[in-house]
């Protein structure tokens, strides 16, 4: 098979380039949750004045359990906590009214998520009764456009409404999906099902619109895609065969990883695993239309997990621990080598961390793809740590921390003796007056084509701002900053550093 090494490394990917890392849900703004509004074009406006030309987000799709948007019901489908209420507002579909006051600096799930689903029901009923001409033969081209996923996503959403979860227990006709009990749902839900193709217009309309402002400010957008989806999921129910389910429908097996240093049982994630033989048949083409799709969103992906595609953790899905599961082979390069004919080029980041071998760093190269490297994890161990800036490879995306490690402050200071030691020899003095500077620093003098810096690290953000914490079921997700708590400092700083290093974006 050939070797994708030699193929041209996307142009987003081979010059010197900086950006920040920030989901959407944490920006500010007046409805509970950062959105596709105004806030998210004044940060882009943002990251411009700071120098930055790359913009990392989290999953755009729906958030699953936990809040979590690595555990979602479509690898296709945009949030609908995300989309603009003022947009729907100016467009006449949903009466301005007060807001009933939410927390700034944190999303309160239990509150914001009935409260923006009220307002796009309402403004779907003012769609249906004052819509134009023309925007109704919008909908329509978006939905034809969109059928090889929004039918079963708008179905999907409508039979979870009746039935709830999981899918496998809805009734045989549903869940095994015969044509007459689908069709059946269709005509008597079809204005149910016109509201969820409603909401991921206006979400498609709302981004496309987002991302054309990012590139006249000379901002790319990096997205993410996690390597599994949700057994309770539009994806499994319409592409079952594609995944390993027993004869009722239940994971037969599920994903995770084995025990480690950080937990003595591993972690069972509880994703079903695919059947990577009847992906194969198809030749991957539910793989490459997620690709596409994807990339019709963004300009980058980062790809989650990327040593289960050389390699998986497989655990019985009757096991309540990671302990029993075994490593069982990935697709490897075959499915990249099917995703580079069918796309081109691919704009992959490739999420290597955890525990990688020599086949990992094979099929990475093989691919041509950048790996990662996050700086709080360079100094457990001597000179010869990968994660040092001064064993960097050039095709490489450099990170202080990403969405599941602490702030840059937070880390440091909960460092043991010998790690803050470490990080001082090899950074100097100011890791005690400004951790997050030095770091971000010295990741930016490296040879790394691209450096990425979380929006908490550029402002100097202790623990209790991280987004995520591994492990957790609850608590998570939530952080969200107030355009007071940023300041003037911040933007210049960046830029300044940004210039030193010849990482400024390439004149337009």
């Amino acid at each position: 098979m050939t070797d994708l090494r030699h193929t041209p490394i996307h142009p987003l990917l081979s010059r010197r380039s900086s950006g920040v890392l920030l989901h959407l849900t944490s920006l500010p703004g007046p409805h509970g949750s950062g959105d596709l509004g105004a806030s998210a074009r004044h940060f882009i406006d943002w990251l411009a004045s700071a120098g930055q030309s790359l913009w990392q987000i989290l999953p755009l799709s729906p958030a699953g359990a936990g809040h979590s948007p690595y555990q979602s019901v479509s690898a296709f489908a945009g949030n609908p906590l995300l989309v603009d209420l003022d947009d729907l507002v100016r467009c006449g579909w949903l009466p301005w009214a007060p807001n009933p006051g939410f927390e700034q600096r944190s999303c309160e799930f239990d509150r914001v998520i009935p409260y923006r689903m009220g307002c796009l029901h309402t403004a779907w009923q003012g769609f249906q009764a004052r819509a134009s001409h023309h925007d109704r033969n919008e909908l329509a081209d978006f939905c034809r456009d969109h059928a090889h996923w929004l039918d079963d996503y708008a179905l999907f959403m409508v039979l979870d409404r009746l039935h709830g979860a999981p899918w496998s227990h809805w009734p045989t006709p549903l869940a095994r999906r015969h044509p007459e009990a689908l069709a059946s749902v269709r005509a008597e839900h079809g204005a149910d099902t016109g509201f969820w193709q409603f909401v991921q217009w206006r979400f498609w309309v709302q981004w496309q619109r987002l991302r054309g402002h990012a590139h006249t400010r000379g901002v790319h957008i990096v997205g993410d895609a996690p390597i599994f989806v949700a057994h309770h999921s539009a994806d499994v129910w319409a592409h079952a065969h594609g995944f390993l389910l027993d004869d009722t429908l239940e994971p037969a097996v599920v994903a995770g990883v084995p025990p480690d240093y950080f937990s003595a049982t591993g972690q069972r994630w509880g994703n079903p695993l695919y059947n990577w033989h009847a992906m194969a048949d198809t030749g991957y083409q539910w793989w490459k239309d997620r690709l596409a799709h994807l990339l019709r969103q963004v300009d980058m992906v980062r790809l989650d997990h990327f040593r289960g595609f050389e390699a998986h953790w497989e655990i019985p899905a009757t096991e309540p621990t990671a302990i029993s599961g075994r490593w069982q082979p990935g697709p490897g390069m075959a499915l990249f080598h099917a995703l580079a004919q069918a796309l081109g080029p691919l704009p992959i980041i490739a999420e290597d961390l955890g525990l990688i071998t020599p086949a990992v760093h094979q099929l990475r190269q093989e691919c041509g793809l950048p790996g990662m490297r996050i700086g709080h994890f360079a100094f457990g161990d001597g000179p010869d740590n990968p994660y040092r800036p001064h064993n960097f490879e050039p095709h490489t995306v450099a990170y202080t921390g990403t969405h599941d490690n602490n702030t840059t402050v937070g880390w440091w200071q909960s460092l043991g003796t010998t790690e803050r030691n470490a990080a001082r020899h090899y950074l100097g003095a100011g890791m005690d007056s400004a951790p997050h500077w030095t770091l971000m620093r010295a990741l930016s003098q490296s040879v790394a084509h691209t450096v990425v810096f979380p929006f908490q690290d550029v402002l100097g953000l202790d623990g209790t701002h991280r987004m995520n914490t591994p492990g957790l079921a609850s608590g998570c997700w939530a952080w969200r900053f107030d355009w007071s708590d940023v300041g003037h400092s911040p933007a210049e700083d960046l830029y300044a550093m940004t210039q030193a290093h010849g990482r400024l974006p390439a004149p337009r």
